[in-house]
């Protein structure tokens, strides 16, 4: 009779405690309807990415598969060179690997050695630091502002940022976009963006202290004849930091296409034995 009680007590401790938890969630749920919270300026504000189509989305994408990918990835480098490459490092690629892009061994030399940022040495006996060019073996040099804080590498950004390449190229075109009148009008101060600061919507506090990288068209001259606007310049560049952030894409969807037809036909000779041996037999 005692264990019964005993069970009997614990059985209405644990429904109390069950009833509690579930009366505490739905009034947080029925406040929360009723009472939802006050819309941040962020929120308010916030601009989703823009839609980019670029060779390297979804399943089948590739980098260099065509010949216009190909040049585009060479024109998003050139736009990193001569916009981008002032401030922000590229620390986890080579130069010889732009020969996965097109560019040829002699183009690969010449770029490395023509590069603003060299490389830094140790003299072992004097303790001193020095410089001395860049070879096709070596990585990106670091871009450095000592005191000032040195902006982000961009090696992986379209890994570390949502949405990736459309982030990228969103924020570069976004600066001239302005605040709605509705958004001002509940954010006043959003009026005047903050000294040194510049206004972007794609941007996650929506101020960003980066200036407009691309401050118009042709910034840069591109060889293939497509004309350097900012929007195709923006596009470009962005196509070219997916690359940086995962250049095996292309060979790892073309290695998953191999296995899906590999199983796939093991599959039906699989099966194709299953009938041959169990044909006759009676069940």
């Amino acid at each position: 009779m005692l264990p019964l009680f005993i069970r009997s007590i614990k059985f209405l401790i644990g429904a109390t405690f069950v009833g509690v938890l579930a009366w505490a969630l739905l009034w947080t749920v029925v406040d929360t309807v009723q009472n939802p919270p006050a819309e941040t300026a962020e929120e308010a504000m916030h601009h989703h990415p823009k839609e980019l189509d670029l060779p390297s989305n979804g399943v089948f994408g590739h980098f260099t598969a065509t010949e216009e990918s190909t040049r585009q990835l060479q024109r998003g480098f050139l736009v990193y060179e001569k916009v981008c490459a002032s401030c922000h490092s590229l620390n986890l690629v080579s130069f010889r690997d732009l020969q996965q892009l097109g560019y040829n061994e002699a183009e690969v030399k010449k770029i490395a050695k023509d590069w603003a940022v060299k490389q830094p040495v140790q003299d072992p006996k004097a303790g001193t630091w020095g410089e001395r060019d860049n070879l096709p073996s070596d990585r990106f040099p670091k871009v450095y502002y000592p005191g000032t804080g040195t902006p982000p590498d961009l090696s992986l950004m379209t890994k570390a940022r949502h949405d990736g390449a459309a982030y990228v190229y969103s924020l570069l075109t976004g600066y001239d976009e302005k605040p709605s009148a509705e958004a001002l009008k509940k954010f006043p101060e959003f009026a005047k963006t903050p000294d040194g600061m510049h206004f972007n919507p794609y941007f996650a506090n929506l101020n960003i202290a980066m200036p407009p990288p691309l401050t118009g068209d042709d910034q840069v001259t591109y060889s293939d004849g497509t004309r350097a606007t900012k929007d195709q310049m923006a596009k470009d560049v962005a196509a070219f930091l997916v690359w940086t952030a995962e250049p095996t894409l292309q060979r790892r969807h073309s290695a998953g296409l191999a296995v899906v037809l590999f199983l796939l036909i093991a599959t039906g000779l699989a099966y194709g034995a299953y009938l041959t041996v169990w044909r006759g037999v009676k069940h």
